[in-house]
C-alpha cells in the first residue's frame, strides 16, 4: 500500500493502517534519534515518543510537506526537548537491550558500513550540525528538506553542513593518526 494512501486511512481512523504506517518509519524515527542523541536509551526513548505524538496528531498532517520531512520535524524536536532536558543518568549500557530481529536496528546500522569511528565522531558535533548531518547523510533529505524540517533557513543549513564536514573531516583525520579516544 503507498504511503499517502496509508496516511489517508490512518487519518480516517484505520488502525490496521495507522500500525503498518508508524511500523514502515520506526526504524528511520530510531536512526535519526540514535544519531543525533548519541546512545541507545535515549533514542529509545526519543524514539517512542515521536511515535505517539506522530499517532496523536496525525490529524494534523497536511500534504503541504512531504511526510518524512514532517515526521523528522517530530524527531528533531523530541531530540532537541531532550538535549535541553538532559540531566545526569545513570549509564545501562552494560544492560543488554535485545530487539525483536525485525526490529533490530543495531544491526541494521552496523550493516550500513558506519565505522565505530564515524559514529564517534558525529556523537562529537555540536547538536545542530549533528542534526543536519543525519538528516543529509542517513535520511538522505535535500537541503531544502532538512531547512523544512528544522525550521531554518536553506543558507543556515547550508553553513551548518559546511561546517559539520570540516568538523568531521578534522575529526576523521585524527582517529586515523589515533589521537582521539
Amino acid at each position: 500500500m503507498q504511503e499517502a494512501e496509508l496516511i489517508r486511512l490512518a487519518q480516517s481512523g484505520d488502525h490496521d493502517a495507522l500500525v503498518e504506517l508508524l511500523r514502515s518509519i520506526e526504524t528511520s524515527v530510531y536512526r535519526s534519534a540514535y544519531y543525533i542523541l548519541g546512545n541507545e536509551q535515549d533514542a529509545l526513548d526519543a524514539a517512542q515518543e515521536v511515535l505517539i505524538r506522530i499517532y496523536r496528531k496525525l490529524d494534523t498532517y497536511q500534504e503541504k510537506a512531504k511526510f518524512s520531512t514532517w515526521v523528522q520535524r517530530i524527531v528533531s524536536n523530541v531530540c532537541m526537548d531532550k538535549f535541553r532536558a538532559k540531566k545526569e543518568t545513570v549509564s545501562i549500557d552494560e544492560h543488554e537491550l535485545v530487539l525483536p530481529d525485525r526490529n533490530n536496528v543495531e544491526d541494521e546500522i552496523l550493516l550500513t558500513g558506519l565505522s565505530n569511528d564515524i559514529q564517534e565522531a558525529i556523537a562529537k558535533l555540536p547538536k545542530q550540525h549533528r542534526m543536519v548531518v543525519v538528516l543529509r547523510y542517513l535520511e538522505d533529505f535535500s537541503y531544502q528538506e532538512i531547512a523544512e524540517a528544522l525550521d531554518l533557513p536553506l543558507n543556515t543549513v547550508k553553513s551548518y553542513l559546511f561546517r559539520a564536514r570540516q568538523q568531521l573531516q578534522e575529526l576523521l583525520c585524527d582517529y586515523q593518526k589515533g589521537g582521539i579516544g
